[in-house]
């Protein structure tokens, strides 16, 4: 585990030295800085963030102030508070898009990828009418699973769970609508639900060599479709 962490860190801070060195510059500053350096570098907070998602807590809080304390004290010697750290996370938030981007250009095209959507709510279906979190940003939608006030996360992965694409959304943005911008450098087989089913939407993609392959809902014909087709669903 040990071993794990200092590679995934390594390959954080060579990320992070690379896009400094490439990009920084061509970013227009607000003219403010920063009143406190924390001593706590930048590819040290994208590693604890990253670290969270491998770790088996179930809240960010849990993982910080115990298993983090616990397990990984001695290789971030400088942790700032809690708090301190909620706070700081904000300044590598472009450094988490652009490794996000990056994995995704990293993943092999194979000619077989799945799409799928996931909601993700900013509070409880109940305290809806009074939240003000994400104002705005966040929409009120209905999923399978009910009512939400939230986002939409799609993603596209290929049969070997490399990410291929991704992006977010607004809670009330119909799943088809990222599709063709984010299977354009699809092609082959696209797996997904019944969501996703509309004839100008499967015209389109088959035309540029990516094939939509769904469930049929009730009173449709079904198409012909290969055998690996048919195994594969």
């Amino acid at each position: 585990m040990k071993k794990d962490i200092t590679e995934l860190y390594c390959c954080v801070e060579d990320f992070c030295r690379a896009v400094d060195d490439n990009f920084a510059n061509r970013f227009l500053s607000n003219g403010k800085k920063p009143t406190r350096v924390p001593e706590i570098a930048h590819s040290e907070i994208l590693t604890i963030i990253l670290l969270y998602h491998k770790s088996p807590c179930k809240n960010f809080k849990a993982f910080y102030l115990c298993y983090l304390q616990l397990f990984y004290r001695s290789e971030f010697s400088k942790l700032p508070s809690y708090h301190r750290f909620i706070a700081l996370k904000p300044r590598v938030l472009w450094y988490l898009a652009l490794l996000l981007q990056w994995f995704c250009e990293q993943a092999k095209m194979t000619g077989t990828s799945y799409i799928d959507t996931s909601t993700i709510a900013v509070c409880h279906k109940k305290r809806i009418s009074r939240n003000k979190v994400f104002n705005h940003l966040a929409e009120i939608s209905k999923s399978t699973y009910g009512w939400f006030f939230g986002f939409k996360l799609h993603l596209v992965i290929n049969e070997i769970g490399e990410i291929q694409a991704l992006t977010l959304t607004k809670g009330n943005v119909d799943d088809r609508k990222p599709l063709p911008t984010l299977t354009k450098r699809l092609t082959g087989l696209l797996f997904g639900d019944k969501g996703y089913i509309k004839k100008e939407l499967f015209e389109k993609l088959f035309d540029r060599g990516l094939k939509l392959v769904t469930k049929v809902k009730k009173g449709m014909k079904n198409a012909l479709i290969s055998l690996k087709t048919s195994v594969m669903d």
